[in-house]
């Protein structure tokens, strides 16, 4: 049974959870395997001030976001207590944004040396050349097989040669081999699991959207809601623009054969009584063809127009001295 200092322990870091997932608007999850205490210190140190980094036991977080999800039932704490899984840890952005506590994580990297058993994280191939090592070593790399040959008193490898591959276990060789050349292919540092905000827990993928895609996909759903809106007939604000100009576009064409005018219809009525001078002074919009053809396809039709309208006169004429 715990004594009443351990309990007031537990519930003052219980209250301080809840308290920042409740009142801090966003935060980012990260995974701590392999991160060494001094790295730790050193980004609570860079991110005092700006931000609050809290860890903690699994089962004292799951046990505190329970709590605080019956408090407050609407700040989504049921989802981030689904979400932990694994050695992970809180960074609450209190007063920076949350790509600012990213460049403090990537500040604060730990180079290690392969070990024997672990999982390479790496692809990791030694490059062909000279190796610094003197010719009683030469059984490191004959165990493995690599190629070697002795210039100037030092081991040289006649090819690159793959020494690590991702996913795949290190061998005690490989581990041996890296240690005597002073190679550490790993780093350890944080690394951001996933985004709590607004109640909401994102992939980290999330952070790496920028402004001109958020804003892309935004457009794109207005056009599609004008879109729908237009075709169903029902008026909405995104497909008001569009009406408009529909509007437009009728009363235009009602205006173009009769004297009334008015200041915005002037450009289009312009356009009806001379379009010889528009298609040259847009040699290219005709649709497809060069400055030639889109002119003479321009001419053709209003030709004929006005070969129409004469012969409709003289008709015309023609009516009148019959019952004249």
């Amino acid at each position: 049974m715990p004594n009443a200092e351990k309990l007031e322990k537990k519930q003052k870091y219980f209250n301080k959870l809840v308290d920042l997932c409740v009142n801090t608007p966003k935060a980012l999850i990260v995974n701590v395997n392999n991160v060494a205490s001094k790295q730790m210190q050193n980004i609570r140190m860079d991110l005092r001030g700006r931000a609050v980094v809290l860890m903690g036991k699994n089962t004292m977080i799951r046990k505190a976001l329970q709590m605080g999800h019956e408090d407050h039932p609407d700040a989504g704490l049921d989802i981030l207590r689904a979400s932990i899984k694994g050695n992970l840890g809180f960074i609450f952005a209190t007063n920076c944004e949350l790509d600012d506590i990213r460049a403090t994580l990537d500040k604060f990297v730990l180079e290690s040396a392969a070990k024997a058993g672990q999982n390479s994280m790496v692809d990791l191939s030694l490059p062909s050349g000279p190796t610094g090592m003197d010719p009683s070593q030469t059984s490191f790399f004959q165990t493995m097989n690599i190629a070697t040959k002795i210039v100037k008193g030092q081991i040289e490898l006649i090819t690159a040669s793959e020494i690590l591959k991702t996913g795949e276990k290190v061998s005690a060789n490989a581990a041996g081999l890296l240690a005597k050349l002073n190679i550490k292919p790993f780093e350890y540092k944080m690394m951001v699991s996933m985004v709590f905000q607004n109640g909401g827990v994102f992939d980290a993928a999330v952070l790496d959207i920028k402004e001109d895609v958020l804003i892309s996909k935004f457009l794109a759903g207005v056009n599609n809601m004008a879109a729908f809106s237009r075709e169903l007939g029902i008026p909405t604000e995104a497909g008001l623009p569009h009406a408009f100009g529909n509007a437009f576009k009728n009363v235009a064409a009602l205006l173009a054969d009769v004297a009334f005018t008015f200041k915005e219809v002037e450009e289009v009525k312009k356009f009806f009584e001379n379009p010889e001078a528009y298609a040259a002074a847009n040699p290219g919009g005709g649709g497809g063809g060069g400055g030639a053809p889109a002119a003479g396809g321009g001419k053709a039709p209003a030709a004929a127009k006005k070969a129409a309208v004469e012969e409709e006169e003289e008709e015309d004429d023609q009516d009148f001295d019959l019952f004249g």
